[in-house]
């Protein structure tokens, strides 16, 4: 957190114009690749398109990583708000549990045997533990929100990007960039995570008109973090990336 959020004297100032033309880019793009015609469904990005940088890819929920990742998710969701985590996989999965119900990871979970089960709580308490001892204590005065959803409408509702941050800090009512964004991946870290974090950074531009100070992810796996000062280059390079992303749905449809 001391990497994220850096010293208050060293951050620039905030940017509250860059926000107007990228979403102006984005539309005339996007415009571009769709021309007038209306679409049966809208085609919709997120951070899983950047990652494999393929929309019409969708992997299977119904794996143990990715059941590890939901309760990683889970057990940093409970620290966020001031909870001591100590039983990572039972009070994740209660907590996880209490939110969705039943669903297919649910369903999944319940058919594991007890060895399997007993070896998915071992290599949760193992993620949770490299995570917790990495991020260190989160104060309130940093405004953590975990879990937080953002989504932008493009060419009247025909693309629809969405986005989920893991960790956010800082608040956007500064006269400094404070906002440092955080993704946790129990995966190592590899090509579509610099994606990702670009992604990031530029639908929390658009949606609150304010440039953050520093987008970031985490590897539970081995431990390493990527971290990278939002810039206008970053900015560009993500619409970039989107325009990709939409071109490649729209040839597929």
């Amino acid at each position: 957190m001391d990497l994220l959020r850096g010293e208050r004297g060293s951050r620039p100032p905030a940017n509250a114009s860059a926000a107007p033309e990228l979403r102006a880019r984005l539309e005339s793009a996007v415009l571009d690749l769709l021309g007038p015609a209306p679409l049966e469904e809208p085609i919709i990005v997120s951070a899983a398109s950047l990652r494999e940088f393929d929309a019409t890819c969708e992997p299977s929920l119904a794996t143990p990583s990715q059941v590890r990742g939901v309760l990683i998710n889970q057990a940093l969701r409970l620290a966020s708000v001031g909870v001591d985590v100590d039983d990572a996989f039972t009070e994740a999965m209660e907590a996880w549990r209490a939110e969705v119900g039943q669903n297919e990871l649910t369903d999944y979970l319940d058919r594991l045997d007890a060895d399997a089960c007993a070896r998915l709580a071992a290599d949760v308490a193992a993620h949770w533990d490299t995570l917790k001892r990495s991020l260190g204590a989160l104060s309130p005065w940093w405004l953590p929100r975990s879990a937080f959803r953002a989504y932008q409408r493009l060419a009247e509702g025909r693309v629809v990007l969405r986005d989920v941050v893991d960790l956010m800090v800082g608040t956007t009512a500064s006269d400094v960039a404070s906002v440092a964004l955080l993704d946790v991946t129990t995966s190592p870290l590899g090509e579509g995570a610099e994606r990702i974090m670009r992604y990031h950074a530029l639908i929390q531009t658009l949606r609150s008109s304010i440039v953050p100070l520093r987008t970031s992810m985490f590897s539970t796996a081995t431990g390493e973090l990527w971290c990278r000062d939002v810039d206008d280059e970053l900015l560009a390079r993500s619409v970039e990336d989107v325009v990709g992303v939409v071109a490649r749905a729209r040839a597929n449809r």
